[in-house]
């Protein structure tokens, strides 16, 4: 019987590119990329993709499956924040749509590890597809065969909903809607999925370090 690739990890990012994202723009493209250099430079084997959600587009694939070495950087013309956030549809498309890309391919070749990373400002508030209940059940089955979430939000009580959506705590992290913020919260999701790659911890997973400038009900 053939076995995933233990070594390989795939890293799915669903990102908010809605209109309320344009004020921490430029965090956002120079975070990704830190991010992207730090991941490229690992020595296990990897492949990301980029899923950019608003309501204009609620999932727009930027990359799909790709070797992480070979992704190239986020860009202004690349990166573009408008419309509203259709959040519970982008991360419906992408379980399904990250679901049937493993199913198409041969056991050997599949990913062992598969991390899906949700970053996003604010609440859902404009879904057509799906639902919260519908969410929850899809979460929670990919949970049981080992998938990993993450759900990063610079909006508190939107960190509030991803435990309701069946997130773990440890796995979910508030940022500073500001430019340390932003950067902080890109690098500490490099080093708790770095640990995760290197098989350094067994869940993807932010620790007190990585929360020192998490922000806190009532500090803003």
């Amino acid at each position: 019987m053939e076995h995933s690739k233990e070594d390989l990890t795939h890293i799915a990012i669903i990102l908010d590119r809605t209109g309320s994202m344009e004020e921490i723009r430029e965090d956002t493209i120079g975070g990704f990329n830190a991010f992207l250099k730090e991941q490229q430079a690992l020595p296990d084997e990897a492949t990301l993709s980029l899923i950019q959600f608003d309501s204009q587009n609620p999932y727009e694939v930027i990359h799909h499956f790709e070797k992480i070495k070979d992704i190239p950087k986020l860009t202004p013309e690349t990166y573009v924040p408008r419309a509203s956030t259709p959040l519970l549809d982008a991360i419906g498309r992408g379980i399904n749509d990250l679901e049937s890309a493993l199913e198409k391919m041969q056991p050997a070749k599949q990913p062992a590890n598969v991390v899906m990373v949700i970053i996003t400002d604010g609440q859902e508030n404009s879904s057509r597809e799906f639902g919260k209940n519908q969410i929850v059940k899809m979460i929670k089955a990919k949970q049981k065969k080992g998938w990993q979430f993450v759900y990063l939000s610079a909006d508190l009580d939107s960190i509030n909903d991803a435990m309701e959506y069946g997130m773990h705590a440890h796995a979910t992290m508030a940022f500073a809607k500001t430019h340390v913020g932003t950067q902080h919260m890109w690098s500490s999701s490099s080093k708790a999925l770095a640990r995760y790659r290197s098989k350094k911890s067994k869940s993807v997973f932010f620790d007190e370090g990585d929360r020192a400038n998490e922000p806190k009900h009532g500090s803003r």
